[in-house]
């Protein structure tokens, strides 16, 4: 047997609403609430995200051997390389470019602040008379 629409409680509600009681006032108060709070719920989680994901990555430490993040450690979990003498305290490590012919494993390297790449421009006209 199906279930019957309950025209009375209906009713009573809509008349809550529409009388300019204070009970009626209250419950659009209360439904308002509600309705601000589920539209504005999404914008506060989202905001308490981004800042705890900003706390979040001030943390991590990358590995200057091997680009492992990991937080709280002075090791790295990945290598053992000591995080404690390849980072500069704010969390990334100090990176170094190598120059031509020189590798990881041997030349001195420069800090990649202080190098310059030099560009040739070449027309492509004069590509074209070369090769």
């Amino acid at each position: 047997m199906p279930r019957q629409i309950p025209w009375v409680w209906l009713a009573l509600l809509g008349l809550l609403l529409l009388a300019p009681s204070p009970a009626g006032r209250v419950l659009l108060d209360v439904v308002g609430g509600i309705t601000l709070t589920l539209l504005l719920l999404p914008l506060l989680l989202g905001g308490l995200g981004l800042v705890a994901w900003q706390i979040l990555r001030r943390r991590l430490r990358v590995c200057p051997a091997c680009g492992f993040m990991s937080a709280g450690s002075e090791t790295c979990p990945a290598c053992g390389t000591d995080l404690a003498g390849g980072s500069d305290g704010t969390g990334e490590a100090t990176h170094q470019v190598f120059g031509r012919g020189d590798g990881p494993s041997g030349g001195e390297g420069r800090d990649a602040a202080s190098a310059t790449i030099d560009v040739e421009v070449v027309s492509s006209q004069a590509m074209d008379e070369e090769g």
